[in-house]
């Protein structure tokens, strides 16, 4: 994964088009969410997109934990402010988006970080719709099939060893939490390395609007999924 295709910087600020956005979402994280298609009108950027360059940019701590407090619009110019133990991104109106606490030693090392990155987010990539169907069959609760949105909310990760050069990542829990016609999704994941866990983490993720679920509109909803997914590979990259 090249980082740098997927934003740009001006004055020391992140700035992402809606193709930079898009292409991330999809190449990297095969995620095929429409809000994340140039032409949405509800667009945002990928938090994933966000979390990889600030991995990159600030590096791994032992001990990590995020908050995302908005959705990021194309074209919008953020400020990383980092003050040591903590790393915002702000806007030009000092808007809030995102707040990383770290805790332990911090290992400086792009290539590292960029590793890490890219195999967290091809796992966070299958989130839909191999980990949420099964959860909204389970709470038999679905998200709006025609307008989905799950958002995130928070993640954590841990690391107990920070020699590592590389670590795949794989789910070690998954669970679902309704309330009324809110819900949150809680997907635990470990970082592994020749077979032994070398550190751990968890998101939160939040999704708004369940109503009963129906397996008819469920599948609708993965038949175009699937179905924008084979478009797109199918489709020549483009410089």
């Amino acid at each position: 994964m090249k980082l740098e295709d997927y934003y740009n910087e001006q004055d020391g600020k992140l700035i992402f088009t809606r193709q930079q956005a898009s292409d991330f979402a999809k190449r990297i994280a095969g995620d095929f969410n429409p809000i994340h298609d140039t032409d949405a009108s509800r667009f945002c950027v990928p938090g994933d997109l966000l979390l990889s360059i600030l991995l990159a940019k600030t590096g791994i701590s032992e001990q990590i934990e995020i908050q995302f407090n908005g959705m990021i619009s194309a074209n919008t110019p953020l400020s990383i402010v980092d003050t040591g133990n903590s790393v915002t991104v702000i806007d030009d109106n000092q808007k809030l988006y995102l707040t990383m606490t770290r805790h332990g030693q911090t290992r400086h090392d792009k290539a590292l970080a960029t590793e890490i990155a890219e195999h967290y987010v091809q796992f966070s990539g299958k989130n839909f719709p191999h980990i949420m169907v099964p959860l909204m069959r389970e709470q038999q609760m679905m998200i709006n099939t025609e307008r989905p949105l799950v958002m995130y909310e928070k993640m954590s990760l841990a690391f107990d060893d920070l020699s590592i050069n590389s670590a795949d990542v794989a789910l070690s829990d998954s669970m679902m939490h309704v309330s009324g016609k809110r819900g949150k999704v809680d997907l635990a994941f470990d970082f592994i390395v020749d077979g032994q866990r070398v550190g751990h983490g968890c998101k939160t993720m939040v999704a708004s609007g369940l109503r009963p679920y129906c397996e008819e509109a469920i599948q609708n909803l993965v038949d175009r999924f699937n179905a924008r997914k084979q478009a797109y590979c199918a489709t020549p990259a483009t410089e």
